[in-house]
């Protein structure tokens, strides 16, 4: 978003697009596809972050395999408004900022930028507070004793330094971060996918967890839901994702590969990564009677692999990486939304400002609280969804914006029908968070 997409790059790229598109059978597509991806895996990036591991954790330790079905349902209703938005973007190639202020209101544009802002802001918090929590844990394991401080420092000073680096400097120290951050992730995923091998899996009880959509009646499973819900898809991704794709120089020719791009880069990934988590917790914290208050009581998922000392070690290791990320994303949302509004130049000072404006949640690290607080946060993102929802909705059926590209008969019929209870999912969680806070839940 912050650079230029190279023109020989991209002319490049249209020409293999050409070519893949023609080829007679889909998985050959896919594989074509899979080199091209790229702002799903972004959304990846986001959304893997302490919110969805910490529902997930929850999920499975205080309610097995019971929840199981939540964030796929979450994250498929979310990839068909991605879906949505990333056609009305390839068809129009028009920046979503400008197109809520003039195709929509003045008022519904401003009102999406600051919800989305409020949101990077926001997540910041469980960000700064668990990414402190865990990487204390890391010096408690080795004998060390480490204040919160410095260690709040040591994150905002590293997470500004690499979001001020995008654009400028060296890209390969970047992207030695990048895939730093990545393989902790996967070494963190894997090692949870380990213990479900090793410990089993209750296939009649997975079954029922996936399809029996069971909901639980008290107020601490309906936030746990909530927060899944909340967790999987954010009010700041459906500003991010459009951007995304705008900034990769992505048009008509590319609605295969976007297609391609929400499943495999971000609805499998985030499935099989907050599956294999809460299968694993399930197995483990579950059928012992643990409760989760930190980092040392999520260990216990992964005692049975590599004893309680690795096990806190590579979970600490593995929500650092997601912790890292996401402090990243949020301050380049920022940034970049508030750029959009009051048309900031990128790399310049206001920007960077802007950026900065995220790190009011370092506060978080500085304040004692419970492993539960990402959860919480993830469903408070859900009371900022709806509205944004229903104006991408609203825009896909806008026959004055996308022409003859308005999707019509059946089809069209059924890509309203995936919109609106995507609509309703989002909008149902904002009403129960609601009434949960004023007690009547």
């Amino acid at each position: 978003m912050v650079e230029t997409r190279d023109s020989k790059a991209l002319e490049h790229e249209l020409q293999l697009l050409q070519e893949i598109n023609v080829r007679p059978h889909f998985w050959n597509r896919w594989r074509g596809y899979w080199g091209l991806s790229g702002p799903g895996w972004v959304q990846s990036a986001l959304t893997l972050g302490a919110g969805s591991a910490g529902s997930a954790i929850f999920a499975g330790s205080v309610f097995g395999y019971k929840l199981l079905w939540v964030q796929p349902v979450a994250m498929f209703l979310g990839v068909m408004m991605f879906s949505a938005i990333g056609h009305q973007l390839l068809n129009t190639r028009a920046r979503p900022y400008d197109v809520f202020w003039k195709k929509l209101h003045p008022s519904l544009a401003l009102l999406w930028g600051l919800n989305v802002f409020i949101a990077s802001v926001v997540w910041q918090f469980p960000q700064y507070s668990l990414g402190t929590a865990v990487f204390k844990d890391i010096f408690d394991v080795i004998g060390v004793n480490m204040p919160r401080g410095p260690i709040a420092l040591i994150l905002l000073i590293f997470s500004t330094s690499i979001c001020w680096s995008y654009g400028r400097g060296s890209r390969k120290a970047i992207r030695a971060f990048e895939r730093t951050l990545k393989y902790m992730l996967i070494l963190m995923v894997f090692s949870f996918l380990l213990v479900v091998i090793k410990t089993g899996v209750n296939w009649i009880e997975l079954l029922k967890g996936y399809f029996t959509f069971h909901i639980p009646h008290t107020r601490e499973g309906i936030t746990i839901v909530l927060g899944q819900l909340g967790a999987a898809v954010g009010v700041n991704m459906t500003f991010l994702y459009p951007y995304t794709m705008l900034a990769r120089g992505w048009g008509k020719e590319h609605r295969g590969l976007k297609n391609f791009d929400l499943g495999a880069s971000m609805f499998i990934p985030f499935v099989l990564a907050t599956s294999f988590v809460t299968i694993a917790c399930a197995n483990t914290l579950f059928v012992q009677g643990i409760k989760v208050k930190d980092a040392v009581d999520v260990g216990h998922a992964l005692q049975p692999l590599v004893g309680l000392t690795f096990g806190r070690l590579i979970f600490s290791f593995g929500i650092l990486s997601m912790c890292l990320t996401t402090l990243v994303i949020e301050m380049l949302i920022c940034g970049f939304v508030l750029s959009e509004m009051f048309h900031f130049k990128y790399h310049g000072w206001a920007y960077r400002a802007s950026t900065m404006l995220a790190n009011i949640g370092i506060l978080g690290a500085f304040y004692k609280m419970p492993f539960w607080l990402p959860v919480i946060t993830s469903s408070f993102n859900l009371l900022m969804m709806p509205v944004t929802y229903i104006c991408f909705f609203i825009l896909q059926n806008k026959r004055s914006y996308l022409g003859d590209e308005v999707n019509r008969g059946l089809k069209g019929t059924m890509w309203n029908t995936m919109l609106i209870l995507a609509i309703l999912a989002v909008g149902a969680g904002a009403v129960v968070k609601i009434l949960s806070e004023l007690g009547y839940w």
